[in-house]
């Protein structure tokens, strides 16, 4: 592998060094497939360069030269050389350096968002992008706390989902205030019997952090204040849970 690629993955592991470049990474086969094969009126994301084993090659040799096509470089390199300049331990696949979108305004045009407030385990970001793109919500408004959309570690944890599902990053307090007139819901311990709300199609879902929940200057931008009822003794519920209950919920009450 050129050592100009070799550093600039290094780098890219760090969120000032994606925003400096503009760049981020794409690991494993699965997402790396999927991103080379994604559907091009959605997917906005844009490969530059393509690395890839031997397996890789072996596996995909029918429709390499498509993935070749897609991106400005591409190289054959070893098991360990990926390894050692990607985020995952293990990796006998591929890894891509990709574009990253622009941070645009995502509007409420009828259906549902998703809006997080100050998630910041990329592991829980990265299963909140999937539970979205399972139940067919195409944007999250991510609070500027919220660890950001395009680390290996999310882009890793959504399995592909990240190609589906838009991120826009924004002042939470603003995007809620400006859109008043949308209903809105969000998550919390003293909020009204979920199994005993009625969703609309369209609006907004808040999901806060896990430990400190939805924060005080966001509470008051939202009339609908929903709970999860508790049963059992579990002080707490993972943020990406709540959003799966949260988001089945809703989905059953617009099937």
């Amino acid at each position: 592998m050129l050592k100009k690629y070799q550093k600039l993955i290094k780098s890219l592991h760090q969120k000032k060094n994606r925003s400096a470049e503009n760049l981020f990474l794409v690991e494993g086969e699965k997402s790396v497939l999927e991103l080379l094969s994604a559907q091009p009126h959605f997917n906005t994301i844009k490969p530059e360069a393509l690395f890839y084993t031997e397996k890789f090659a072996q596996e995909h040799q029918q429709s390499l030269a498509i993935l070749h096509q897609q991106v400005a470089y591409y190289e054959l390199v070893k098991q360990d050389t990926l390894e050692s300049v990607g985020t995952l331990q293990t990796n006998d696949s591929a890894l891509v350096i990709a574009h990253l979108p622009a941070n645009s305004p995502l509007k409420v045009e009828g259906e549902m968002l998703l809006a997080l407030a100050d998630i910041r385990d990329p592991g829980n970001l990265g299963t909140i992008i999937r539970i979205a793109d399972w139940y067919g919500i195409r944007k999250l408004i991510c609070s500027e706390t919220t660890t950001d959309f395009y680390s290996p570690k999310v882009i890793s944890a959504s399995m592909g989902s990240f190609l589906r599902v838009k991120a826009y990053y924004c002042s939470l307090e603003n995007y809620l205030a400006s859109n008043s007139k949308t209903p809105i819901y969000g998550a919390f311990l003293n909020g009204k019997n979920i199994y005993e709300q009625s969703f609309g199609k369209s609006g907004i879902i808040v999901i806060g952090n896990e430990s400190a929940g939805i924060p005080e200057n966001l509470a008051q931008f939202i009339p609908h204040k929903i709970t999860i009822p508790r049963v059992g003794q579990a002080e707490s519920l993972n943020a990406a849970i709540a959003t799966a209950v949260i988001c089945d919920n809703w989905r059953r009450g617009n099937s």
